[in-house]
């Protein structure tokens, strides 16, 4: 009897566990060398054999006279900022070519799909080029600022969320437009009170994508990042474990969980409406 359970239902038991255990194995891995007293890789384990220590938290904090402070701070502002800007213009770029009817329509929407599949860090020389004369002429959105990296990020901005809210405006009828227009609404007027309201669930979906991509973001940040106060998370997380990861891991592990607060905070923000946004958008394209 038990032989014939495993075959039909047990085996499934048996796998769930398996992946929880593969999924669950570096979270503890981490915990364990945040908490492990010594701080080193070499001296980390599953489970701490040197007792339990918040040593790590305080030697992060003072890491290079309280850079980490700045590393969060400057990766929270640069990736709300960003988040909420790109799905603005997403949005923006999403209505006109859903509602509207113009010259250029599908090959702008194909483009839009195609840019994407060239990485932004190909045109880096020429970025890097460009940011330098801005350096000289306005500093304060230059190298090494948050809104050069905004900036920078926003150029990128439409792309798969524009195609994703504009999936979402397919779904809204087109009834609630022209209702408006006869009741003498303009453009503006129909987009911001009538359709805004609407497009929550799907706002919450592109601003979560928008924010976890921007605040993971290293390969870009790093060539423009390069003192130490304005450096984001990933890299001045990077610059922790370069020259020295054996020792400085237990800080790393505990920069780690840190790190993790933002998304999950912005997640649980926003949770109520990924499950409706995610299948809204996907209903027609």
């Amino acid at each position: 009897m038990s032989g014939r359970w495993f075959v039909r239902v047990g085996w499934r038991h048996l796998v769930a566990l398996l992946a929880l255990a593969f999924g669950l194995f570096p979270i503890l891995f981490v915990v364990s060398a945040a908490v492990n007293p010594q701080g080193t890789l070499n001296s980390t384990s599953l489970v701490p054999t040197q007792g339990f220590s918040m040593e790590n938290f305080g030697n992060l904090f003072r890491y290079q006279g309280g850079a980490f402070a700045h590393w969060f701070g400057n990766s929270v502002l640069i990736a709300l900022l960003a988040a909420v800007c790109s799905v603005f213009l997403s949005v923006l770029a999403a209505y006109a070519f859903s509602r509207m009817r113009f010259r250029g329509r599908r090959v702008g929407l194909l483009s839009l799909l195609l840019i994407q599949m060239f990485p932004q860090f190909l045109a880096i020389v020429a970025i890097f080029i460009v940011f330098e004369r801005i350096t000289e002429l306005w500093p304060s959105v230059g190298f090494n600022t948050p809104w050069s990296l905004v900036l920078l990020y926003l150029g990128g901005a439409l792309g798969v969320n524009t195609w994703l809210v504009k999936g979402f405006f397919d779904t809204l009828p087109r009834e609630l437009d022209e209702s408006a227009t006869m009741d003498g609404a303009s453009h503006v007027q129909v987009f911001f009170r009538i359709m805004m309201p609407l497009l929550a669930p799907i706002l919450a979906v592109a601003g979560l994508l928008a924010f976890i991509s921007t605040i993971n973001e290293f390969l870009i940040a790093n060539v423009f990042l390069t003192n130490t106060n304005s450096k984001t998370l990933a890299v001045g997380m990077f610059g922790m474990v370069a020259g020295e990861r054996n020792n400085n891991f237990g800080m790393f592990a505990a920069a780690t969980l840190l790190t993790a607060i933002p998304t999950v905070g912005v997640f649980q923000f926003l949770q109520r409406y990924i499950v409706s946004g995610l299948t809204s958008g996907a209903v027609k394209g």
